[in-house]
């Protein structure tokens, strides 16, 4: 890359080519083309922030919210045919280490993060208006958790921390706009990753509690029960998880406790 960072997203836009976005601090953008194997700086962003959340819309557009730095509560749309960034609504509370998830009707749900101190409020961001609408809050306070959009269309919010960290988990329903405790973990997990497998199922691997963990688990949506998996081979939090086309999971790098981790792993 054209420039060192760390918490910072990236976002695999619909020309191939993936939008990477702050970290530690910085407001700076760039591409990486798959075909060329290069990287070319875009637009920056109207503020410096990390620990922020992106996702890419239906219409191709990137939004960007949150985040430490300067982020607090604002938003921006990334535009890839212009490479600019613009300002939409700001969210209603300030948040960073919060999850997002675009929904099946286009509408983005922010839910979590903290600021000064876990937080259970949600939020609605519509991309017509582009603007923030407060929604059911969920049970329990939490940040640094997972949130995965179903087959079904809820969001299983999974883990994080709380009151220390958590392993509860629980479902927002957005025809009704409320929250449903469903199963919990196994095991108590933050800064783990959560990948939707081609049967309905969600793959939670890896995380931290204290130390670094390599357990992993399975949530079945038809039971709201999770079953342990086979364990990583290298226990690692802040680490990535990637659904291939060839159904694996391939997780990256990651931490554990006392360095970084540059290994990688199929499911």
């Amino acid at each position: 890359m054209n420039s060192a960072r760390y918490q910072h997203t990236a976002s695999v836009l619909f020309n191939g080519k993936v939008l990477v976005a702050g970290g530690s601090s910085l407001n700076s953008t760039e591409l990486y083309d798959p075909s060329s194997g290069s990287w070319t700086t875009t637009g920056s962003m109207n503020v410096p922030r990390y620990q922020h959340t992106a996702s890419v819309l239906s219409n191709g557009t990137v939004l960007v919210t949150g985040g430490g730095g300067d982020g607090s509560s604002s938003a921006e749309l990334y535009d890839p045919s212009t490479g600019k960034w613009a300002n939409t609504g700001s969210m209603n509370v300030r948040r960073y280490y919060h999850a997002l998830s675009v929904l099946s009707n286009g509408q983005v749900l922010v839910t979590g993060g903290s600021y000064t101190g876990p937080i259970n409020t949600a939020e609605l961001y519509d991309p017509i208006i582009g603007n923030w609408t407060r929604t059911g809050s969920l049970n329990v306070a939490r940040y640094q958790h997972t949130a995965s959009v179903l087959f079904n269309g809820t969001v299983l919010i999974a883990g994080g921390v709380g009151d220390g960290s958590i392993n509860t988990a629980e479902l927002y329903d957005p025809s009704t706009e409320n929250w449903i405790n469903t199963g919990s973990m196994n095991s108590a997990r933050y800064q783990h990753t959560a990948s939707v497998l081609s049967n309905g199922k969600v793959l939670v691997a890896g995380g931290s509690n204290v130390d670094s963990i390599k357990s992993a688990e399975i949530y079945d949506p038809s039971t709201g029960n999770w079953t342990s998996t086979r364990s990583m081979n290298s226990a690692r939090y802040r680490h990535a998880a990637s659904v291939l086309s060839n159904e694996k999971v391939l997780v990256t790098g990651g931490y554990n406790s006392s360095d970084f981790v540059n290994s990688a792993e199929f499911y």
